[in-house]
């Protein structure tokens, strides 16, 4: 069992920057590939990030790449989620989730363990 606590969330204006966290329970936080979901009003939860067990390999979707960097400190059981140069579309409730498989990190269904979210709004 894995339990996740997101932080960092809140009102920032378009192009700031944002630092969200993900705290993991457990000594085998090393083992999980860890993953970043977010949630607009209105629409479905989709896939931002994820970091493979290592946290070498990472991979982002198109609409975060190169704005969004993710990272893990593997001694602290916490992964990061830097936000850069945010946008009103980047608005939504940021999850965490993990997963001790190396592929489908992309898809939900993936993922057995879930945070509970932290809100990041960014108006227009």
């Amino acid at each position: 069992q894995v339990q996740l606590v997101e932080s960092g969330g809140g009102l920032v204006q378009a192009g700031d920057s944002l630092r969200l966290s993900c705290a993991a329970s457990g000594r085998t936080f090393s083992s999980y590939t860890m993953g970043w979901f977010r949630q607009a009003p209105g629409k479905e939860r989709e896939f931002v990030g994820a970091s493979l067990r290592s946290g070498v390999n990472t991979g982002y979707a198109d609409s975060v790449k190169g704005r969004f960097t993710i990272s893990r400190d593997n001694t602290k059981s916490t992964m990061y989620l830097q936000m850069n140069s945010l946008k009103p579309e980047d608005t939504g409730v940021y999850y965490c989730a993990a997963t001790p498989h190396t592929t489908g990190f992309t898809r939900e269904r993936t993922y057995d363990f879930w945070g509970q979210g932290t809100q990041v709004p960014v108006p227009s």
